[in-house]
């Protein structure tokens, strides 16, 4: 097979990959920032109307282990292309919707088109660009996500203080729409595609994968991960939007901006992995992670939001470890093997909406902490017990040492 050519299309394929990525994470938690205004809108309570998040991780998680299989038969850039122009559909209903069970039914659409994009654009990239380009490509592909979860969030807030939240989510819309069409023009077709061989196969590699006991602890891990973020940034939103603090939509969006912390620490982490081994960093990263959600029960907002930053910033760094424990630890069949992993991820965050919704019923913003506090003890006692023993220099290949393929699923961590 010829390689993709080197001339300056390379640049233009770089931004298709990170507008792939911006669109699908754009969707996702977009309206966490304004779930007091539809808490409002629709007279629902905060764990009735956090069921808008529920449902769309629920729908990312039953269909993500299966999106690969589809696109190794139909190939990746018309899956993603067409998921991309599908999405403006239930995005512009979303924000159309009358009632909260028609928002809830446009959400799991949502959910359901998701998959499509953002994990085929990782296959995309693992097979489409060498080795030695791959590394940048996942980069870029991660760096559009993460603005595009905090873009989504913002967008929503800020539109909703302005204009009505309504128009948030049309607005959402229009951007897709505009990604859709420019992901089309400038993706390349994909000149290294190889058909899969089938379902079958693949069902048999994640019989496999689910005997292996590092991959399910790693699994168990991912799942609390995602718990912990979407029961902290769902349900922080209605302690701030409340007195003393009566944050409006606008600046509960603009508080997002702390995923940003990810963004500067993950390009740090093969190193630190390197140094002092992967099951002591983890570890030392879930304290610090404790410690951040302990800050958020400051009154001082200045403090929470500070608790807040370090909470993403371990967070993401948990996820990107525990992405790459995945690939290290599958012998064969990585993409199944990290398809279940991301189906674990979502499926966590899908409990975490739920069950938060009955701590913040049962005891408020304390409750919520305590439960995060709680799930981060489980994550730390399975890294502890479950995950294999190794010294730092026999930790797991660096970032820049895996495989294509490794390299490209290792942007699955920009999740949330």
């Amino acid at each position: 097979m010829s390689s993709p050519p080197r001339n300056r299309s390379l640049p233009t394929r770089q931004l298709a990959v990170g507008l792939a990525g911006y669109c699908a994470f754009i969707n996702l938690y977009s309206p966490q920032s304004i779930l007091p205004l539809l808490s409002q809108e629709f007279g629902a309570t905060a764990a009735e109307v956090s069921t808008i998040i529920t449902v769309s991780t629920l729908a990312v998680a039953a269909t993500a282990p299966f999106t690969g299989t589809v696109a190794d038969v139909l190939g990746r850039k018309r899956v993603i292309v067409a998921a991309m122009f599908a999405l403006t559909v239930p995005t512009l209903m979303v924000g159309l919707s009358t009632s909260l069970s028609g928002l809830i039914f446009w959400r799991v659409v949502q959910g359901l088109l998701l998959p499509p994009i953002f994990a085929v654009t990782v296959a995309y990239i693992g097979d489409e660009w060498p080795a030695r380009e791959a590394t940048t490509a996942a980069g870029i592909y991660s760096s559009g996500s993460s603005l595009g979860g905090f873009s989504g969030r913002l967008v929503t807030g800020v539109v909703a203080d302005l204009v009505g939240w309504r128009a948030g989510f049309m607005t959402l819309a229009g951007i897709t729409l505009a990604g859709a069409v420019a992901v089309a023009c400038l993706l390349p077709h994909e000149r290294r595609f190889v058909r899969s061989e089938g379902l079958i196969a693949s069902g048999r590699q994640m019989l496999s994968h689910l005997r292996n006991r590092q991959l399910l602890a790693t699994y168990a891990v991912g799942f609390g991960v995602l718990f912990n973020f979407i029961s902290t940034f769902t349900y922080v939103s209605f302690h701030l939007a409340a007195p003393p603090y009566d944050l409006s939509a606008g600046w509960l969006g603009a508080l997002f901006v702390v995923y940003l912390t990810g963004s500067v620490l993950t390009p740090w982490i093969g190193w630190a992995v390197g140094r002092f081994g992967r099951r002591r960093f983890m570890i030392a990263i879930i304290a610090l992670w404790m410690l951040g959600i302990a800050l958020t029960l400051s009154p001082w907002l200045t403090l929470i939001v500070v608790g807040l930053a370090l909470g993403a910033g371990c967070g993401l760094i948990c996820q990107a470890v525990s992405t790459s424990h995945v690939t290290t630890t599958a012998r064969a069949g990585r993409s199944s093997a990290v398809g279940l992993y991301v189906t674990s991820f979502y499926v966590g965050g899908s409990f975490g909406a739920a069950l938060g919704g009955v701590a913040w019923t049962v005891g408020r913003w304390p409750a919520c902490v305590a439960m995060v506090v709680a799930m981060l003890v489980v994550m730390s006692a399975i890294v502890q017990f479950a995950w294999a023993r190794a010294t730092p220099s026999t930790s797991g290949p660096t970032r820049s040492q895996r495989p294509p393929d490794q390299v490209g699923l290792d942007a699955t961590s920009s999740g949330p």
